[in-house]
């Protein structure tokens, strides 16, 4: 049964829509979603976490929600906005419908309002705060101070509440889908070679540490703010510096620790958050852009030999290109707005890529960067055997 909700813009535009599960009254950043698939991903991605997404295709849900496509155990998505939510789901995978799902997770949302108009809204003004309320009868001017109130909160380093409390081995659990999952994607299991991968949890994926276990990688999941020395004590063949929520200058001790690390010889990877703490490390600036790149469709280039990657993108920052160093080699850039996508560092064995590599559901053309990381950590052990022998 429909019930009547508003969401309130910190512009103070309102729009009038419905609501078919939970009630109440919550605020939020609002940022659009441009992909057409891959909605069960995106609210499970915690690098979401605090957000309102803005669906921007019109029909959300209509394959319903499985046991198996979730990129972590709960939904991250403070709110749903979309013009349309399925209360049908139609595949054979599908366990249930994602109205079923909004309401187990307690998720509130609004749906049959103008999308288009709204996502214009934000390209044309930039990311904004907002309320969506199931009161209708609240009155508008308390909420816009709400919001005010709500936006202008000191920012906390929310990762630390994504990420692991305290150090585990992780473990590919069988799957409840009827067919594998990975395999699907012509991920080949590699025979050759255990590498060590220890992963700083900034709010990490499950699909990146599947697709890491699938090319043989053990697998060692650390907390935000682990020290160097128990990183160290690990003996990692490489790390990997995750994805996550949030402002990556709030990370301090955090940016600390991989600054050491670079001097260590140790291949490290970064992701998304992970790529911008690493650019931090180098002491390049971070800033905050207009309204992010949210969405599977993501055209970016290799500046290595030009090739195009279309890409899925999920952050509100990126590197300022005028604050890098002469360590810093940019290697990727996004095609929509020419921002930093992909960088390197000359002086270690360090490099990073702003979207998603792993993208599940796709797309899977920047996927190899993987195959990358695996590469340099090969070759700095078959270098250290040498130096053995």
């Amino acid at each position: 049964m429909h019930i009547k909700a508003i969401l309130i813009l910190q512009d103070g535009t309102i729009f009038y829509g419905k609501n078919d599960g939970i009630k109440g009254t919550i605020f939020g950043e609002i940022v659009f979603n441009t992909s057409m698939t891959g909605y069960q991903e995106i609210l499970t991605d915690p690098s979401y976490s605090n957000q309102f997404i803005v669906f921007t295709y019109p029909h959300i849900g209509n394959i319903g929600i499985n046991n198996f496509s979730s990129e972590s155990k709960k939904i991250h998505v403070k709110g749903i906005i979309a013009k349309n939510l399925s209360k049908i789901a139609s595949h054979y995978t599908s366990q249930k419908t994602i109205l079923k799902y909004l309401k187990e997770n307690k998720i509130i949302s609004i749906t049959d309002i103008d999308t288009r108009k709204l996502t214009k809204i934000i390209r044309t003004s930039g990311t904004q705060y907002g309320c969506i309320t199931t009161d209708i009868n609240i009155s508008s001017k308390k909420i816009l101070k709400k919001i005010s109130e709500y936006s202008n909160l000191p920012k906390k380093n929310i990762i630390l509440k994504k990420s692991t409390k305290k150090k585990y081995i992780w473990t590919t659990k069988k799957s409840s889908s009827p067919f594998n999952y990975l395999n699907r994607f012509h991920i080949p299991y590699k025979k050759k070679n255990l590498f060590h991968v220890v992963v700083y949890d900034f709010g990490i994926k499950r699909n990146i540490l599947e697709i890491l276990s699938k090319k043989n990688c053990i697998i060692t999941i650390v907390p935000a703010e682990t020290k160097i020395k128990k990183i160290l004590e690990l003996k990692p063949s490489g790390i990997l510096l995750s994805n996550g929520p949030g402002d990556p200058r709030l990370c301090a001790f955090t940016v600390q620790q991989i600054k050491k690390l670079l001097f260590c010889n140790i291949p490290i990877f970064g992701i998304c958050l992970g790529h911008q703490i690493l650019a931090l490390a180098e002491n390049a600036k971070i800033i905050t852009m207009k309204f992010g790149h949210h969405g599977s469709n993501h055209p970016v280039k290799s500046l290595s030999n030009n090739r195009i990657f279309i890409t899925s993108q999920n952050h509100n920052y990126t590197i300022d290109p005028l604050s890098l160093n002469k360590n810093i080699k940019i290697t990727h850039i996004s095609l929509f707005d020419n921002t930093i996508q992909g960088i390197s560092l000359k002086n270690s064995l360090a490099f990073s890529f702003q979207g998603h590599p792993e993208a599940f559901p796709g797309p899977h053309d920047i996927q190899i960067l993987f195959d990358k990381f695996i590469k340099i950590m090969s070759k700095k052990e078959k270098k250290c055997l040498k130096d053995l022998i």
